[in-house]
């Protein structure tokens, strides 16, 4: 009586712990979580273009902890009221802004609830009447689906590099190693 107790005990525990490593995760299209990035993104570029603080508030998290790495060692940002603060000081700067994007990538984790991406942007703009260009920076960034927006991504990181600080770096360091050496 008691091995067939063990037996049933033991069944139950196995069915019972087997059922658990079969939690039922909704299914994600992944392709649909790109396209909905890809949109957030290009809201940005039109937020910027138009330096329309509305829309890039749409765009960005409404957190204190969301951060923008710019391309000085000393341009970081943390919170929205900060990055706010200097959007509205770059948009009362800047006139006829075009930005065009290439080589974007998008990459969505299996949950879909957050997303990286790369790409390289050319920046033009009017300053104090001359005409300024940045061509080939390197703009990353996280977005995330937050408890504020439910089911939108939202800007929580950006980090933006322009090539020629980062070939300025990197031969100082290949310099000084090789007078090390």
């Amino acid at each position: 009586m008691n091995k067939i107790v063990l037996v049933i005990i033991s069944a139950v525990l196995i069915v019972g712990c087997n059922q658990v490593n079969q939690v039922n995760v909704p299914e994600v299209d992944l392709k649909l979580e790109k396209e909905k990035v890809a949109l957030v993104l290009e809201k940005y570029v039109i937020a910027n273009e138009k330096q329309d603080i509305q829309l890039v508030k749409e765009v960005w998290a409404m957190d204190p902890g969301i951060v923008v790495f710019g391309t000085n060692s000393d341009e970081t940002l943390l919170g929205w009221e900060a990055i706010k603060s200097a959007m509205n000081r770059q948009f009362s700067s800047f006139e006829e802004t075009y930005i065009s994007v290439r080589d974007q990538i998008i990459t969505v984790n299996e949950t879909g609830n957050t997303a990286w991406f790369s790409e390289v942007v050319n920046y033009n703009y009017i300053y104090q009447g001359d005409a300024v260009q940045f061509e080939g920076l390197r703009f990353t960034g996280v977005l995330s689906k937050l408890m504020e927006s439910g089911i939108l991504f939202k800007v929580i990181c950006q980090f933006l590099a322009h090539l020629i600080d980062t070939l300025i770096i990197t031969f100082t360091i290949y310099i000084e190693y090789e007078l090390a050496v």
